[in-house]
């Protein structure tokens, strides 16, 4: 069995690009928070390269910029290419499903007529609890 589920942030604008077919392809790279770490280890995460296509892409190039917390579950994928006569060996995770891990800051201020509640309040006066 081939899955992963991770939990991170995107280090940059995910990168959209068409295929040859005319779909979508998106690559980002997200920073996963290491729990443990060794002491010599200054790397507090892990980069790891993400590739999602056609709505999975769409979604990504809509919704995702840097900073956005999400989590991605799909399954890792390994390959090669040669570059300059060397041999580059890749991993990436195909993102086989994205969602929002936090929700969206909220940007609305409290109201004017907003009345702070003491602690020390008692409800019993109160229509509801």
């Amino acid at each position: 069995m081939n899955k992963v589920f991770l939990m991170g942030r995107l280090t940059r604008d995910p990168d959209i690009r068409p295929t040859k077919n005319g779909k979508t392809v998106a690559r980002y790279t997200l920073a996963v928070d290491k729990k443990f770490h060794l002491d010599n280890d200054d790397q507090k995460a892990d980069f790891i390269s993400c590739i999602a296509f056609g709505k999975g892409a769409e979604f990504a190039e809509k919704w995702l910029h840097q900073g956005t917390k999400i989590v991605a579950c799909g399954r890792i994928q390994t390959g090669s290419y040669m570059k300059d006569g060397q041999k580059v060996y890749t991993t990436d995770v195909v993102v086989e499903e994205q969602e929002f891990a936090e929700n969206k800051k909220q940007t609305e201020a409290i109201p004017d007529d907003f009345i702070d509640v003491p602690e020390d309040f008692e409800q019993d006066g109160l229509p509801f609890r």
